[in-house]
């Protein structure tokens, strides 16, 4: 006799059965567990989260949303490390998931997301609809930005040769990635007020 069929959930079950606390997403009806991020994964999450929030609130552009919270796309629920919302979409965030794509994702890859980031993930998003997504690597010392274009379809770009990405999304947004790789990262205060936001 063979092993019995795994029942499949629907995401409302996956929502029920597993809670903030559980690192885990849903696709297609599977719960993958993720493993537990590291202390850089952590520290870069932060840092985004610390310079980005106070940009959004500043200019009204949205919300932002760090990890712990759902994205659901069509077959899946995924958890991003961090997601942005413009104002004109926030209807889509439910009490605890954002009910489609968010307009920027933010991933932070580990050895072990590596390909479900640059694979699954790139072309569920772009599938959604997702229109500006980030891929940071932080052993490789490496950020790819995604632009969705008219096309529907991804189009790759790269930091200036100075480091520095601005995002289309984030109207007015310039991203210096060489400080995601400095260690400790730079004070958050610092950045802030390079970005003229205190």
């Amino acid at each position: 006799m063979g092993e019995p069929a795994k029942t499949k959930l629907s995401y409302e079950e996956f929502l029920k059965l597993y809670d903030e606390d559980t690192h885990a997403e849903w696709v297609d009806g599977e719960v993958i567990l993720l493993s537990p991020a590291s202390n850089r994964h952590q520290d870069l999450v932060r840092f985004l989260t610390a310079i980005l929030s106070p940009y959004v609130e500043k200019h009204q552009l949205g919300v932002i949303r760090p990890a712990p919270f759902q994205m659901k796309l069509g077959l899946s629920g995924r958890e991003p490390d961090l997601l942005f919302v413009v104002q004109e979409h926030t209807e889509r965030l439910q009490e605890n998931y954002l009910d489609g794509p968010a307009d920027l994702v933010i991933e932070i890859i580990s050895p072990e997301s590596r390909l479900r980031d640059r694979g699954e993930k790139l072309a569920e998003y772009e599938l959604a609809g997702v229109r500006e997504y980030w891929l940071i690597d932080p052993e490789e010392q490496r950020a790819d930005f995604y632009i969705l274009g008219d096309d529907r379809r991804y189009d790759r770009r790269r930091p200036q040769p100075d480091g520095r990405y601005r995002s289309e999304v984030l109207k007015g947004f310039e991203l210096d990635t060489n400080w995601l790789w400095r260690s400790p990262l730079p004070p958050v205060l610092e950045i802030l007020r390079e970005l003229r936001i205190v």
